[in-house]
């Protein structure tokens, strides 16, 4: 079975394996005195720094498309994910249905540990556990060798090859044009607050409010985000590109049930992988938050994993550490079906690597 931090235990063993990494190891370092370079592309252990302006490895604009004209029955209905963690499983055997909020927590913690660990070190880590179980004719531990290497392959492919989880260029491109002057942003369910960072980089000005009901995301997703991860941007002051931090940025963690704040109305509004988290049954009222929150004329930003099979291949394999709660994958055309009948009118849409994304207004 796999290594994971519950929500009830933040401390993991020291003979904890190879992937994912320990809830205490740093993440990233501290803000570089000397800012980096626009167009530099750097592959650390942990995480890729992309600061290049050319444009991105994909990005397939697809706001042409007529939202009025698509049914249910021509695009048809998301992929749902069923392969749970035994996590999962055994809490409900102990404790009958998981709620909510508890499959919230136990996925905070568990994926925070992908972004911790230190995919080249972890690698040496795992060969050398492999080749001392294979020398003591230990099977368990090969096993369980074998599997951290093969869960580290997949992690580095991810986010450190592809770097699809942040995406930098293909979400500066899908958030490019919006037509806000020193944005107050808005981010529900905002776990580690990254896009709402790459919003701000790009109209800077305003102020950032992360809302998520979980104090481990404020703590440590957000709390301990790398100071040295830069996100490119623009001056305000020239107009001319530049290269922000997260320590520049005025940003506020609400740690509130999206259902109980009480923050008021923002120009931008965003959830990023939060719309897919609820059933047909449930997903107006996620709509609704959207549209209680955004100003009359403001934008609504939000995004989806695509339902491709790198992505259902992902949630296979990484199943004991991600599926806690429903999840579905869609298509851009479900996805902006869903916000169209939603009452949103859908001003730019695109899929960049691992994600769906639409720009609205409220209609």
């Amino acid at each position: 079975m796999a290594t994971l931090v519950s929500p009830e235990s933040v401390a993991r063993s020291a003979a904890a394996r190879a992937f994912p990494g320990p809830l205490d190891r740093p993440w990233g370092g501290a803000r570089p005195d000397t800012p980096h370079r626009i167009g530099d592309h750097l592959v650390l252990g942990q995480y890729v720094i992309d600061l290049r302006t050319q444009p991105p490895d994909q990005f397939d604009d697809v706001s042409a498309t007529d939202w009025s004209t698509l049914s249910w029955s021509r695009v048809g209905k998301p992929h749902s994910v069923e392969r749970w963690s035994s996590a999962r499983r055994a809490h409900e055997q102990a404790h009958g249905r998981m709620r909510v909020h508890d499959g919230w927590e136990y996925f905070n913690r568990s994926f925070h540990q992908f972004f911790l660990s230190d995919v080249p070190a972890d690698q040496a880590r795992a060969r050398e556990a492999l080749r001392t179980a294979l020398a003591g004719v230990d099977l368990h531990d090969a096993q369980e060798a074998i599997a951290d290497l093969f869960h580290l392959a997949v992690w580095n492919k991810i986010h450190r090859v592809e770097d699809a989880v942040w995406d930098p260029r293909g979400k500066r491109a899908l958030f490019d044009g919006l037509d806000v002057d020193r944005p107050r942003i808005l981010f529900l369910g905002a776990a580690d607050g990254y896009e709402a960072m790459q919003l701000y980089a790009q109209y800077p000005g305003g102020e950032v409010v992360l809302v998520d009901y979980d104090a481990f995301c404020k703590t440590d997703r957000f709390g301990k985000f790398p100071a040295d991860y830069p996100f490119l941007g623009v001056d305000p002051a020239t107009g001319h590109a530049r290269v922000w931090y997260r320590e520049e940025m005025p940003i506020h963690f609400e740690v509130s049930d999206i259902r109980q704040f009480a923050g008021g109305q923002f120009d931008v509004v965003v959830s990023i992988g939060l719309i897919e988290h609820f059933d047909d049954a449930h997903k107006e009222e996620c709509f609704a938050w959207h549209r209680q929150f955004v100003k009359p004329g403001g934008w609504v930003v939000m995004t989806t994993p695509r339902n491709q099979w790198r992505g259902r291949a992902f949630y296979t394999v990484m199943s004991e550490y991600m599926n806690f709660g429903h999840r579905e994958l869609m298509d851009v055309w479900q996805m902006g079906l869903y916000a169209h009948e939603a009452g949103f009118d859908i001003r730019r849409a695109g899929v960049i690597k691992a994600h769906n994304g639409l720009l609205c207004k409220v209609r």
